[in-house]
This record gives C-alpha cells, sequence and structure tokens, in this order.
C-alpha cells in the first residue's frame, strides 16, 4: 500500500481493528465486517494470509467439531477447506458418532488463495500490511493501535491475533535467531507494550517437521492412506463439490532412525537448552519421542501431500529441530525415505503469549476494556482452535460495538464453548489442544448435529444467511418424521424377514416388532431396514445418519441430557463481580487463592478451576444465599 493509501486508513478510523492475518484474524476479521462494523485486518504480510505453515490439514478428532461449530455459526474455515480439500476422511467409523470427525488435507497454496479472495470479497472490511507496535489506551479501554512506522489507527475494539509472532525467536540446532515464522520478522515492541499495561506474558514454543520432495520416496514401501469414496463436506455450502483426491502414506520409523536420533541427541535444542518454552505434549518431536519412550521400537510417519501443484510432502511424525544434516539422516533413514530430498528443514519457534486466565469468557480483556485476544497468543495450538477463538473474538468485538449481548457458548452447547471455558478457567500449562474427551457432553456435541445445534445462533448474529437455516430446519424435521415413521412401521416374523435378519448376523425375531425396535440393534443398520421394508423410502445420507445416532444412542442422549439440566443450577448460580473470597469462613487456602485470581463468574465456573474442591463450591454457595 502506498504511503498516502496507509494515510488515508490511518485518518479513517474504524469499529474494529484486527491484529494478524492467521486463522484466527481472519474469522474475527469476518465476522466483525459481516455484522456490519467497519474492519481493519492490519497483518505482517499480505502474502502469507491464512498461512498452514505445519500440517495443511483441518479437522480430526475433536478439531474437526471445531471447525463444523465454526461453519455453523457463520465462520469461513469450513467451507474454505471443502474448497481447497484434496483428501477428506471420516475418522473413527467404527466407533461411537461422540468420537467420529471428519479431517481434510488440504492445498495449503489454494487455501491461503481462497481466504484472500473472501476478505477482499467481503463488504466493510480492509486488510493492511504493517506491523502494530502498541496500542492506544484511554483510562483502560482501548482506542486503536500505533503502527512502527508511528501511524495512529483509531478504533472501538481491537482483536489480537498474533499467532507465534509475540517476541518469537526460530531455533534449528544451535542456530537461534528472532522470526515469527521461518523468513518471517517478530513482532517484538507489542510485547512489551502488552506488559506495560500489566498483562501477564508466558513462554511456550511449537515446531514443525520437515518437507521432502515426492519424486525421491518410494511409496511402494509404504501404506496407501485413501480418502473416502462418498467424502462428506465440513460447510452445508458445499454439498456436490467435485473433490479430487491425492493419496497419503504411512511408513514407521525404525530401530535405526532412532539409533541416529540418540547418537545425536547432544545437537538437540531440547538438550543443549537452546529452547526453554514449553511445547505441545501430544505432538512431540522425534528427539523427545525416542527419549521418552525408549522401549517403542517403531513410530508412525504420515507422509502427506502440501498440494496439487507442490512436490512438497509433509512429514507428519518426524517433527524435529536438530541441525539441517542430523535432519537428513533421520529421514534417510525411515523405509520409503531412503533417498528422499529434504526440501525444507523442521524448526522450532518460541514465542509470547498471554495467560488466558486474564480474560471474559467473551475473550475479552480483564485489564483493558474492548481488547480481544484469539488465537495462540491465548496459549492454544492448531489452526482449528485459532479459528473458533478468532470467530468468538470477532463475533463479541461487534457485539460491544453495536450495543448487543455477547455470545458465551456453554460447554453443553459447543466445543468451542468448552475450548474457551478450559482456557479462562483453567488456564495452561502447555499449548492446549481439543480432544473429544475434554468435553463432558460429547455425546451431545457432534459432527453431524452442530449446524442443528448452532445455525439459529449464526443466523440471529447476521453471519448465516437463511437459505443454510431453512436447509438446518428441513433436514432436522426430515429425522423426526423418520424416526416417527420407524416408530408406527412394523415387521411380523416370515421367511423373508428371517432371510434379512440372517444376512446381517442378527437373530430372526419371534414376535411383531415396530423398525424402531430393531434399528436399536448395533448390527442392523438404517439404510439396510429402509431398503428392505420401506423400498420406496428416499432419504438424505444427512438424514440418515442423524436418524440413526439419535435411534442408536437415544439412552446415552437422555442420561446425558439429564445431567446438563442438572449442571444448570451451578451454572446459572453468578458470583458478583469482584467477590471477596477472603471473607468467606472455611475456604481452603488453595481454593482462597484461586478464585481470587481468577474470579470466576459463576460456581459452575469455579468448580472446575484446579484445587477447588466441592466442598468449597458448597461453601460459596451458602454463603452467596446467605
Amino acid at each position: 500500500m502506498t504511503d498516502a493509501g496507509r494515510s488515508n486508513i490511518a485518518m479513517e478510523g474504524f469499529d474494529v481493528v484486527v491484529v494478524g492475518g492467521g486463522h484466527a484474524g481472519c474469522e474475527a476479521a469476518l465476522a466483525s465486517a459481516r455484522m456490519g462494523c467497519s474492519t481493519l485486518l492490519v497483518t505482517l504480510s499480505l502474502e502469507k494470509i491464512s498461512l498452514m505453515p505445519c500440517n495443511p490439514a483441518v479437522g480430526g478428532v475433536g478439531k474437526g467439531q471445531l471447525t463444523r461449530e465454526i461453519d455453523a455459526l457463520g465462520g469461513e474455515q469450513g467451507r474454505n477447506t471443502d474448497r481447497s480439500c484434496i483428501q477428506m476422511k471420516m475418522l473413527n467409523t467404527s466407533k461411537g458418532p461422540a468420537v467420529q470427525a471428519l479431517r481434510a488435507q488440504a492445498d495449503k497454496k489454494l487455501y491461503e488463495d481462497n481466504m484472500k479472495r473472501a476478505l477482499a470479497a467481503q463488504q466493510d472490511l480492509k486488510v493492511l500490511e504493517g506491523r502494530v507496535a502498541s496500542l492506544i489506551v484511554s483510562r483502560e479501554t482501548i482506542g486503536g493501535v500505533v503502527l512502527s512506522d508511528g501511524s495512529s489507527i483509531t478504533a472501538s475494539a481491537v482483536v489480537l491475533a498474533c499467532g507465534t509472532f509475540l517476541n518469537g525467536k526460530i531455533v534449528v540446532g544451535d542456530q537461534r535467531f528472532p522470526a515469527g515464522r521461518m523468513g518471517e520478522l517478530p513482532a517484538t515492541e507489542l510485547s512489551a507494550n502488552l506488559t506495560g499495561f500489566g498483562i501477564e506474558l508466558a513462554r511456550f514454543q511449537s515446531a514443525t517437521p520437515p518437507r521432502v520432495d515426492a519424486r525421491t520416496i518410494d511409496t511402494s514401501r509404504m501404506t496407501l492412506e485413501s480418502g473416502d469414496a462418498d467424502p462428506q463436506t465440513f460447510s452445508l455450502l458445499s454439498k456436490g463439490h467435485e473433490l479430487e483426491q491425492l493419496p497419503c502414506y504411512l511408513t514407521y520409523t525404525t530401530e535405526k532412525t532412532h539409533e541416529v536420533v540418540r547418537d545425536h541427541l547432544h545437537h538437540s535444542p531440547i538438550k543443549t537448552g537452546s529452547i526453554s518454552g514449553k511445547g505441545p505434549r501430544y505432538c512431540p518431536s522425534i528427539d523427545r519421542k525416542v527419549m521418552n519412550f525408549p522401549d517403542r521400537d517403531r513410530h508412525p510417519v504420515f507422509v502427506e501431500p502440501e498440494g496439487l501443484h507442490t512436490s512438497e510432502m509433509y512429514l507428519q511424525g518426524l517433527t524435529t529441530s536438530m541441525p539441517v544434516w542430523v535432519q537428513e539422516k533421520i529421514i534417510n533413514s525411515t523405509p520409503g525415505l531412503e533417498h528422499a530430498r529434504l526440501m525444507r528443514p523442521g524448526y522450532a519457534v518460541e514465542y509470547d503469549y498471554a495467560v488466558p486466565s486474564q480474560l471474559e469468557p467473551t475473550l475479552q480483556s480483564r485489564i483493558l476494556k474492548n481488547l480481544f485476544l484469539a488465537g495462540q497468543i491465548n496459549g492454544t495450538s492448531g489452526y482449528e482452535e485459532a479459528a473458533a477463538q478468532g470467530l468468538v473474538a470477532g463475533i463479541n468485538a461487534g457485539c460491544s460495538i453495536l450495543g448487543r449481548d455477547p455470545l458465551v457458548l456453554k460447554r453443553s452447547e459447543a466445543y468451542i464453548g468448552v475450548l474457551i471455558d478450559d482456557l479462562v478457567t483453567k488456564g495452561v500449562d502447555e499449548p492446549y489442544r481439543m480432544f473429544t474427551s475434554r468435553a463432558e457432553y460429547r455425546l451431545l456435541l457432534r459432527h453431524d448435529n452442530a449446524h442443528t445445534r448452532l445455525s439459529p445462533i449464526g443466523h440471529r448474529l447476521g453471519l448465516v444467511p437463511r437459505e443454510i437455516l431453512c436447509l438446518t430446519e428441513s433436514t432436522e424435521k426430515s429425522v423426526h418424521r423418520l424416526i416417527e415413521l420407524l416408530s408406527t412401521t412394523r415387521v411380523a416374523p416370515s421367511p423373508s424377514s428371517d432371510e434379512f435378519f440372517l444376512a446381517h448376523t442378527s437373530s430372526p425375531i419371534k414376535e411383531t416388532q415396530t423398525l424402531l425396535q430393531l434399528l436399536k440393534r448395533p448390527e442392523i443398520r438404517l439404510a439396510d431396514l429402509l431398503h428392505e421394508f420401506l423400498p420406496e423410502r428416499s432419504e438424505s445420507p444427512d438424514t440418515l445418519n442423524s436418524a440413526e445416532i439419535q435411534v442408536k444412542y437415544d439412552g446415552y442422549i437422555r442420561r446425558q441430557l439429564k445431567q446438563v439440566e442438572r449442571a444448570s443450577a451451578l451454572e446459572e448460580a453468578s458470583i458478583p463481580t469482584g467477590f471477596r473470597y477472603a471473607d468467606v469462613p472455611g475456604l481452603t487456602i488453595e481454593a482462597r487463592e484461586k478464585l481470587t485470581r481468577l474470579q470466576p463468574r459463576t460456581l459452575g465456573q469455579a468448580s472446575r478451576i484446579a484445587g477447588v474442591t466441592p466442598a468449597d463450591v458448597s461453601i460459596i454457595s451458602i454463603y452467596l444465599r446467605r
């Protein structure tokens, strides 16, 4: 942008300024602009918007539910993934619906380009290349940002989505240099500025594996990992989308690989102390895996394409920041990669993050009004966790401008609610990653019902078009009609019915039963029942899937709904702002200290704080009633 253009931007002023053009920043900017707020997205590089610096994949267990929910609320990640997808697969199909999740391998360049087009086409949204050096604050309220060139941009709300750029440092072997990502400058001034306002920062690290040339690998020594023959989509807007799928491959490290790692551990930044920030527990480097699991004779390595028009292959499972020459030895000791040529080395990045317990459930700072934080700056990992936070931060920035009630999703409503509640209530001691096990009501928060749960909220916010809401409501009605039909259609014992059940390894019936009763048998599928007993029926795959889940898991779903009902009393019992826990007799010292520091808004939040016992919660409840 020219100096004149930059000057015009500075003079214009905005409702919302979003700092950072990654997955969190893009969602935040689109959300606030779609709500009608004049929005500016400031990014360090226009060329790196929505970059996928690690695995170009979206979704997976826990994460896929987040992306589906982002789409249900009117966000962009799901539909952008569908447009950029080169392989789609539903995971855990042999397990229950609570842990089934969609995962997509994306063309990372196409993903960036599609997101740039979405930003460019969005009304009320402008994009500026620049580095934010400080915040404009008056009376503990945000007034805008100051760029590194001295330009001031006024704004009524600011969303910080800085990723790994706050005081970022790259580590490769014994090399250590300032950078937010490889080849990109860090944001150094902003860390000191945030600390000056009293915002507590800490240090984490993340890492990425090396990439190799696809033309130099031997896939015959690997296991083929194909996408689904009839792939699903994250977004309802993507139905009927043509998909060109590429294969992935699976290989394993060997004892030879582990020997190479052990022989060169003295070069590992983990051993030398070059890396001090804590990294993600569930995505360890190969050197850490060899150190922590000496009895394991192999570890999986997924070899995945980075796009349709590149020969780069991503080596998921060989993450490391050891010297480049050691990385090459590790790669070449892995079956199928003996002659693989390194294209990009793996590296680690250390960065500052803001301790998330300083945030409201809206993702607004408790220290500075109308300052919202989203993404890795809150101590999370992953594109999905970042995008989910960005969407909520952008929505709530817009709500603050428009005078609307903020969006706070409950743990029983969405994985997004679980994510944010975990961050602001429990805090983090390592980069946070979403898993289905974090959601106590995960059977209610399934992939298949995300739009039923959340699209009405997205429509109310102005983010979900009427056509999607109507489609969601139509599918829901179709499911209810189908379940009603199953409950009224009866099957009597007969030679033909005996033949059907035996063909499906099920016992023949001895008395008349409804299709609903028969569907509760684990081995019986709804599509087979309809084909045999109601051949004239034609239902969409979404309707069939949702109806089958609701019937087969009816008892478990009812049980979780009762759990939600019992817990609602705690969730609705509010605690006054600034409540003095020091005045409450009988609390443990640990509970008093943590409750005073974290200031939970409800008894439900208080009950989830580590170190706060059920007895402590009861004491507070009695004290509040008095």
